[in-house]
């Protein structure tokens, strides 16, 4: 199974990583996508630093940066992993990262903000897990109980 992990580099989304590898432990064959999605710079950036570029440069390394632990946790795990940094809307961003990688499930964290804030503001698990054509599980942050897996 092909696993579409984002990654924001937030305790929680390390969460869901460290679920997917507990998952691969009790025996799904497992295969991983880990992404990030970087925000495209602002009017302001782009004026300031004046070669795109640069910019492209600077947001490819804070992904790859932002992946690093996750990745970590998933070589020491012996995971087979593909790395995916990406600039844009981070919903739709995952959803076409989902789409090109042929997903069958995205595993990622959320930090549990209220209902009414949700409904206002939308968050990213929750317009992925509306716009996702495959199952999305939502690891809660650490204050709620998550189901036990075998280690």
């Amino acid at each position: 199974m092909k696993i579409l992990l984002p990654v924001d580099g937030s305790a929680v989304s390390l969460e869901a990583v460290r679920f997917a590898i507990r998952m691969a432990r009790s025996g799904l064959e497992t295969s991983v996508v880990l992404a990030n999605v970087q925000e495209s710079a602002t009017l302001y950036e782009l004026v300031v630093a004046r070669d795109p570029l640069v910019l492209q440069e600077v947001s490819a390394a804070a992904g790859a940066h932002t992946l690093e632990a996750a990745q970590a946790l998933l070589n020491e795990a012996n995971i087979s992993v593909e790395c995916e940094v990406a600039s844009g809307d981070p919903a739709h961003t995952i959803i076409d990262i989902l789409e090109r990688y042929e997903c069958d499930l995205v595993v990622m964290g959320a930090s549990g903000t209220s209902t009414l804030r949700s409904a206002l503001l939308g968050s990213v698990s929750n317009e992925v897990l509306h716009a996702a054509g495959v199952p999305v599980m939502i690891v809660k942050s650490a204050g709620v109980a998550a189901p036990d897996l075998p280690e």
